[in-house]
């Protein structure tokens, strides 16, 4: 080989090295400001589709049903079981008829007082996201909406676990500690290892 033909072939296996990573640090350069990293795709990517942009499909479903959507954990996870999970434990718990009846009386008015909650709260985040879609959020109406939210949130919350309080009622607490068996929680509400 030449010594033109042998640095000729030098120069383009240099530039055929040198060039992808021009080319990457241009790319690199073009995303991100200097030193910094590219930036992240957002967790929230893609919810700016929905209906209601603080709720989900799931969360608005939930309220419509009157679920408790982990509102009640602190009565859950302490000892009171909630009505729902007892019904469908009772024959596991071996409920008597009147602690049948009483349970379902209990679900039913949870669901009575808890559904219209649940409504009242889609129909105010509604509005909300509609305020701030349209731009007519304001301090005031910014500082209403969510104290009028919060309150409806504070609503729902205390309904459900009230119903968990009241349940205690019907139970005995052997009941309620095969309840927490059944559940997966030991007696001080922490997970049962090997229970499902």
């Amino acid at each position: 080989m030449t010594f033109a033909r042998s640095a000729s072939f030098c120069a383009a296996l240099t530039i055929l090295a040198v060039c992808p990573a021009a080319a990457q640090e241009r790319d690199d350069a073009a995303q991100s400001p200097a030193g910094a990293s590219p930036p992240a795709i957002s967790p929230y990517a893609g919810m700016q589709t929905r209906h209601v942009k603080a709720l989900s499909g799931q969360q608005i479903a939930d309220l419509r049903a009157g679920r408790g959507m982990g509102l009640s954990l602190a009565a859950e996870l302490n000892g009171y079981p909630g009505p729902l999970h007892v019904l469908e434990l009772a024959d596991r718990l071996q409920l008597s008829d009147v602690q049948r009846t009483r349970t379902k009386t209990l679900l039913e008015a949870m669901k009575a007082e808890t559904i219209p909650i649940g409504e009242r709260i889609i129909e105010e985040e509604t509005a909300f996201d509609r305020m701030f879609a349209e731009k007519q959020v304001t301090r005031a109406s910014l500082d209403a909406a969510t104290a009028r939210i919060g309150t409806a949130q504070g609503e729902l919350r205390a309904a459900h676990l009230r119903y968990h309080f009241l349940m205690v009622e019907v139970l005995w607490p052997t009941q309620i500690a095969r309840y927490a068996e059944l559940r997966g929680y030991d007696e001080s509400g922490h997970r049962v290892h090997g229970t499902h």
